[in-house]
């Protein structure tokens, strides 16, 4: 069972490998059709896996409740209003570093002191608990496209950097190939509390149900911000994917890319309900291509996430991701960061497929 504690280890938001686990979702490697035998035998990982997630020891459990400020009280968010809402966030995050600092906590007072540096534009803050944050690179208001990322599990304002890694990657990527003239911006939106890796949450929709809401009101406020020319594209990465693929019928996007995706909930593209070009891709590395791509009812709780999205029977539009691993979608150079880019700049025709 060792290594089936591995898997569960490396969660829905981290890079290690899973080993010795079937990831087709309709076929097996020969191309033959699944037996009982293999779908019983899926079942049956897919309950130790829960079994695992329930009797392993959760690193963060014993973390005391971190003292901060309720959330600033914020102007309606338009172009006119950024700044001051920016501002707002700011002395909130100080401020929150302040009472974590108080209370002993060192690690999420720096973390805090970080995002209330005048250089950093937050456009939400929450420093509560494991902590919400949603910042902004580049000239929102006045932006022709817009990446908004949604990160997967184990994100929190304690690991907030190598989440904004991300976003800036794609800043920067976006920058060097984008059309002269051509504006954008990259939105890193932590709205959401992220399941932990170790615990049955990642093996589920609830956590992606609870984000659903607030990720859709995000996309409407952004439009109001952005204005209506402004192209919208969603990067949701591992369990952001499911997120998404919740709050999809709802969006109004031109584009939902979805990588290292462990299963969106849905069996196929129609089923979300979205006019988006829904995009879907996987590093040959990455370990979520051996989870078990499949939904079993299990103790009255609904676990997994049904159809692989980059298999042919989800429907999306499969891109190349390389070699990398399930934390390697935004290295710099990388294919999957160079498509990425191309899908939020619309220019589809030279997105490589995979």
């Amino acid at each position: 069972m060792g290594w089936i504690l591995r898997g569960v280890r490396s969660g829905y938001g981290c890079s290690r490998r899973v080993t010795g686990v079937h990831g087709a979702d309709d076929h097996n490697r020969d191309g033959t059709a699944p037996t009982r035998r293999t779908h019983r035998s899926r079942r049956a990982l897919l309950a130790t896996l829960v079994v695992t997630a329930v009797v392993a020891p959760l690193s963060a459990a014993a973390r005391p409740e971190i003292p901060a400020p309720p959330p600033a009280t914020l102007p309606k968010l338009t172009a006119a209003t950024l700044g001051t809402a920016y501002a707002a966030n700011r002395a909130n995050a100080e401020a929150a570093a302040h009472m974590a600092a108080a209370h002993g906590d060192t690690h999420r007072a720096e973390a805090d002191r970080k995002l209330a540096d005048p250089t950093r534009h937050l456009l939400a803050f929450d420093g509560r608990g494991t902590g919400k944050a949603t910042e902004v690179l580049g000239d929102l208001a006045h932006a022709d496209h817009v990446a908004v990322l949604v990160p997967g599990s184990d994100t929190s304002l304690d690991t907030y950097p190598r989440f904004r890694a991300t976003a800036e990657a794609l800043q920067r990527q976006l920058n060097r190939t984008a059309p002269h003239r051509t504006r954008t911006a990259v939105v890193a939106w932590l709205g959401y509390r992220t399941p932990d890796t170790l615990s049955t949450t990642v093996l589920t929709t609830g956590r992606a149900d609870e984000a659903a809401p607030g990720l859709s009101e995000f996309v409407r406020r952004l439009h109001r911000i952005a204005g209506p020319s402004a192209t919208v594209s969603l990067v949701c990465h591992s369990y952001g994917s499911v997120v998404c693929a919740r709050a999809a019928a709802h969006l109004d996007i031109d584009d939902l890319a979805l990588i290292g995706s462990p299963g969106t909930g849905a069996d196929t593209v129609a089923a979300l309900h979205t006019p988006a070009r829904v995009w879907a891709a996987r590093g040959k590395d990455d370990w979520v291509g051996e989870v078990p791509h499949v939904r079993s009812d299990l103790l009255g709780v609904t676990v997994g996430f049904g159809t692989d999205p980059v298999s042919p029977a989800f429907g999306a539009r499969v891109f190349a991701a390389g070699e990398g691993g399930h934390s390697d979608y935004f290295t710099p150079g990388s294919v999957s960061l160079t498509n990425l880019a191309r899908i939020v700049l619309q220019d589809t025709p030279e997105v490589t497929r995979g």
